[in-house]
């Protein structure tokens, strides 16, 4: 599974793109769960201290919304995006 990491996100693992290893039956919530183990620096940029996911953090599959408890498949990319402001 890979993931596309923007802003920040990139910046703390170094790298705008990061596979993770995931089951065949991986949820999207499962496949950030990888990625935060893989680089523990995202965990307070994306979850709160409650364990839930930030609101204003975005999770897409496929350049659609998804929710953390959506199946994955083979192939997917998904993403993480921070808040964003621009002018």
């Amino acid at each position: 599974m890979e993931w596309k990491l923007f802003a920040d996100l990139a910046e703390v693992t170094g790298a705008r793109t990061v596979r993770v290893d995931v089951d065949g039956d991986a949820t999207v919530g499962d496949a950030l769960d990888a990625l935060v183990g893989a680089h523990p620096a995202l965990e307070s940029r994306v979850f709160g201290d409650d364990g839930e996911l930030y609101d204003h953090i975005n999770v897409l599959r496929n350049g659609e919304a998804a929710a953390l408890g959506e199946a994955t498949a083979a192939g997917d990319e998904l993403a993480l995006f921070p808040p964003v402001s621009g002018g």
